[in-house]
């Protein structure tokens, strides 16, 4: 029987940081995503992007998302235009100066996050904590490399944040405990459920899925199907809403082929080799929906398939 502390969950809740305001790197899918979530539950948010023209797309694709969840009856007009008015836009980091979490929502590349945490940390106040979005890289050694590990944590929203219920949450292993309790606690106020997950390479979620996608791309570059056939056999045969093919270019094959180089990196194990196919699409720069050209190619309607 574990023993007594003389500390109770309570206690620890009681003493965990209270986050008022949220800032956000990165004004893509996923940082448009979290910054529009946070809005909507009552929180000041600041997206910040080094590109101007990269905010006012966000923007956009925020608004554009919030009249689709009004026209659902999720949300009302009034509550939109509440939301909208609670993100302010930045593209230097001194505008986190006040906040309480910083969530970094940038692209699966560890030395990008590194190089933002270094130019991040000197703006911000000393309680502030720091959240990675990655899906795969590991939260120790991120968090090593700035100045509060402690205050440092695995926060992966799924994509597309707005829809998806899921937040896992990784701690690293320096992370204290009231920085683990405030972030689930804000996931419960954006409406999310958590999974905590160790902090090993692709955590949960992607351990299991982006492994299933590569195999489903071996499949493909041995000929045992076709694009169609692998896509339509996992749909109709295992009840997938999306096949693994086209799964891949929602995500990102870039993404894709990132996350299993982590994994096959970091478990020095042979069946997380990426696919030679997956690495010949990424240096073609056929990386999916967001180039219009992956597996599928999303300039003609419906998609057609590119193999």
């Amino acid at each position: 029987m574990p023993a007594d502390t003389g500390v109770s969950v309570a206690d620890t809740q009681l003493t965990s940081p209270a986050i008022s305001s949220v800032g956000v790197v990165g004004a893509g899918q996923m940082g448009s995503g979290i910054a529009h979530v946070c809005a909507l539950s009552g929180l000041p948010v600041i997206l910040l992007d080094v590109k101007a023209d990269a905010l006012e797309k966000a923007l956009g694709v925020i608004g554009r998302n919030m009249d689709r969840q009004v026209g659902r009856n999720l949300i009302t007009p009034i509550e939109k235009a509440e939301a909208l008015g609670r993100i302010a836009t930045a593209t230097d980091y001194a505008a986190f100066g006040d906040t309480d979490l910083v969530i970094e929502a940038a692209t699966e590349k560890e030395d990008v996050k590194r190089a933002i945490y270094k130019v991040l940390t000197p703006h911000l106040k000393p309680s502030c904590m720091i959240a990675s979005n990655t899906s795969s890289i590991s939260i120790t050694r991120l968090g090593a490399s700035t100045d509060r590990a402690e205050k440092f944590i695995g926060m992966h929203f799924m994509n597309p944040v707005p829809v998806m219920k899921l937040v896992e949450l990784i701690r690293g292993i320096a992370t204290d405990e009231p920085t683990f309790q405030a972030t689930q606690a804000l996931a419960a106020r954006l409406n999310k459920i958590t999974a905590v997950s160790e902090d090993f390479p692709a955590f949960i979620v992607n351990r299991i899925l982006v492994p299933m996608i590569n195999e489903a791309v071996y499949t493909l570059y041995e000929g045992v199907g076709s694009v169609s056939a692998i896509d339509s056999a996992m749909r109709l045969g295992a009840n997938h809403p999306m096949g693994p093919l086209e799964l891949a270019d929602f995500i990102g094959l870039d993404t894709c082929l990132s996350i299993m180089q982590v994994l096959h990196d970091g478990l020095s194990d042979s069946k997380y080799r990426p696919c030679p196919l997956l690495v010949k699409y990424v240096e073609a720069g056929w990386l999916g929906r967001k180039t219009n050209r992956g597996f599928y190619d999303y300039t003609q309607t419906p998609p057609r398939p590119t193999r």
